[in-house]
């Protein structure tokens, strides 16, 4: 399929030799805890991939990145959707060094990652019911020498590969003990070595159990001062500028791992006798959500990253995810009973698609802050 087939050209020009190392392996090893698909991510370049190039990263634009993560998705959905949580990460900290608020040190911890091969994990809010989006789960206490941050993320990708993590905390204020009133937010990265970082297992699923996502727990980690990156203030509810980047990639990204999933059940698919209607109406739903998301793609890339650019990829998004859907439905049906029972891919592929509703914002929260703002206000995000 034409889609499918420019985004794994786009991915071996950036990560070359990836897709075949991954087509060498089972996709039920490829999916299973201890899968070696995060070496060969590794090994072909994949934590430099949306790393600018002047921080000696892959250049990938959004739009490239996105081609990128749906070939990865096609192949194995658990090295997307752990990767992500990378990609996005690393946006953040690119967003942070080409603005006013940087320190100085954001382009080495860059340069470190992309030559290195570093993982770095994300420790943001998520999955977590009546936890706001925006409320760090990790909490911080001034000590001598920087903070010590406790707390907990579950569950967080790339638990066990990781070489750094980074999160959101809250640090008290000269008004405030830490909780409630009197914090600030900030994003700390912290050395997988630090002591005090603990991985505890949190995830039963045997769906896109490859992604490593466990707990980690923070137990009185000294944080040096450097290492915290403090963000500009905003509304209670409202994203700032660092924050509403992170999440324009994260919505992008996630997104492109199940496009992928789908698209591989989809191309099974039509490789099948059927007839024209049914194949083409197939790959219009496919389609249909590649198109948005490549709508969003073309918006990050072009410099849009307020918070009107915000509403319009959560739109998108919704969208693709019912577009996916309906395309994964109309594809189990036309592979028929035997292709279902005959090998688990088809099962697995079909399961693991239904992930992207399971990814903040949940479209129950999203949509009275989205009334309010087409109505004219700004987007707050519960």
């Amino acid at each position: 399929m034409r889609s499918m087939d420019h985004a794994r050209e786009t991915c071996e020009a950036f990560l070359p030799g990836l897709l075949d190392k991954l087509d060498d392996i089972p996709l039920s090893e490829l999916e299973a805890p201890g899968s070696p698909a995060l070496d060969h991510f590794r090994a072909c370049g994949g934590p430099g991939l949306v790393i600018p190039t002047r921080y000696h990263g892959g250049g990938a634009d959004p739009l490239q990145a996105l081609a990128v993560v749906r070939a990865v998705g096609a192949h194995s959905p658990s090295l997307a959707v752990a990767t992500t949580m990378h990609h996005f990460s690393v946006a953040t900290l690119f967003t942070l060094a080409d603005s006013v608020q940087r320190s100085g040190m954001e382009w080495a911890l860059l340069e470190g990652i992309a030559e290195q091969g570093l993982l770095v994990a994300s420790g943001f809010a998520e999955g977590r019911p009546g936890q706001g989006i925006l409320a760090p789960t990790v909490r911080a206490k001034a000590v001598d020498g920087g903070y010590l941050v406790n707390g907990s993320k579950k569950p967080c990708s790339l638990s066990a590969s990781m070489d750094l993590l980074t999160a959101s905390v809250a640090l008290p204020t000269k008004d405030g003990d830490g909780g409630g009133e009197g914090t600030e937010l900030a994003v700390m990265l912290l050395p997988r070595a630090s002591e005090g970082i603990s991985v505890h297992p949190f995830w039963k699923s045997w769906a896109l159990a490859g992604a490593e996502s466990d707990e980690v727990r923070l137990t009185d980690v000294l944080v040096d001062e450097q290492l915290l990156m403090r963000t500009a203030a905003a509304e209670p509810g409202r994203l700032d500028e660092l924050q509403t980047t992170g999440f324009l990639w994260f919505e992008l990204l996630i997104s492109a791992c199940y496009s992928g999933a789908a698209g591989a059940l989809v191309e099974r698919a039509l490789v099948r006798e059927h007839s024209t209607s049914d194949r083409a109406g197939l790959v219009t739903r496919l389609e249909t959500a590649n198109l948005l998301l490549e709508g969003v793609a073309r918006m990050l890339r072009d410099g849009e990253s307020d918070d009107e650019a915000l509403g319009k990829a959560l739109v998108a998004r919704f969208a693709a995810q019912d577009a996916l859907g309906e395309a994964v439905r109309r594809a189990v049906e036309m592979l028929g009973g035997t292709a279902f029972i005959s090998s688990s891919e088809v099962a697995y592929l079909a399961a693991v698609s239904h992930g992207l509703g399971f990814h903040p914002p949940s479209r129950a929260s999203f949509a009275a802050p989205y009334l309010e703002h087409v109505a004219g206000s700004p987007l707050r995000l519960a």
